[in-house]
């Protein structure tokens, strides 16, 4: 009995000591915003479709647990590119992104952990190259500098999803010309808004000019039609009914109106 016990006791001391060696390779707690795949060295390879979620988890210490970090992370990045013409300009980017949960073993297959300096920093890279090589720096830095950031996001996050990583934001934060290219694109970009400040006043002030030429037209139009409808004859008439109404007011005394043979008549009191 005391021998089975012995053994029984072994047995049990050998399990703890194995459990303790092999702890830190079988026992895992994942954290929000962490996502883990396995490799069965043994056996089966990388297990792709598999992704195991945040909590505890027990492996067997011969295969190996891979962990991903799936939160948004942030980088940074300046370089330098070619315009369409060879000019040097200096760009600074921010870019954020993330594995795409469900994907990382086929991320993992292709880039392994370190897939931010091997895929994501070069395809930034390469995109902001590629897209403003197409323009130049007038374009890049002013005029055309919505289209260039939308089009740097487009491809970029394009080539990027094709790769199992999200893109999140993307953000052309400065851009940075020789001191001679960039004071003489502001001189032309001032002249042209000055420019068109004068071509604006011009036009208003050619309106204004307009309004009151039609509006002048319109008095002598109405000024000769009203010369030509006022003959003798209704005059006279207009006349006779002035004088009819003044005379009717109780405080006309004496009213004498025209003179000579086409004169008005006399009205001489009320009563």
């Amino acid at each position: 009995m005391n021998k089975q016990f012995s053994s029984l006791l072994i047995g049990a001391v050998v399990v703890v000591v194995v459990i303790i060696f092999f702890s830190s390779s079988m026992f895992f707690k994942l954290e929000p915003g962490e996502r883990a795949i396995i490799f069965r060295q043994f056996t089966t390879g990388l297990d792709k479709e598999n992704i195991f979620m945040p909590g505890f988890h027990v492996v067997a210490p011969w295969n190996d647990f891979i962990v991903y970090t799936v939160k948004e992370q942030t980088r940074e990045e300046m370089m330098d590119v070619l315009d369409k013409n060879g000019l040097s300009i200096n760009v600074d980017m921010s870019v954020r992104f993330n594995p795409v949960y469900n994907k990382i073993g086929f991320l993992h297959e292709v880039f392994g952990q370190e897939y931010i300096t091997r895929l994501v920093i070069p395809e930034v890279r390469s995109m902001v190259r590629k897209v403003m090589g197409r323009y130049n720096a007038e374009e890049i830095y002013s005029t055309k500098r919505q289209e260039v950031e939308e089009s740097i996001i487009s491809e970029t996050t394009e080539i990027l999803k094709s790769n199992n990583i999200e893109l999140k934001a993307m953000l052309i934060r400065s851009i940075n010309l020789p001191a001679n290219i960039k004071d003489a694109i502001e001189s032309k970009l001032t002249t042209e808004q000055e420019a068109l400040a004068y071509e604006f006043k011009l036009q208003r002030e050619k309106s204004e000019a307009e309004r009151k030429k039609i509006e002048a037209q319109g008095i002598s139009n109405y000024n000769l039609i009203l010369s030509q409808s006022l003959t003798k004859n209704i005059l006279t008439m207009k006349g006779i009914d002035a004088t009819l109404k003044l005379a009717e007011s109780p405080n006309t005394k004496v009213v004498v109106v025209g003179g000579g043979d086409q004169g008005l008549p006399l009205i001489l009191g009320n009563n």
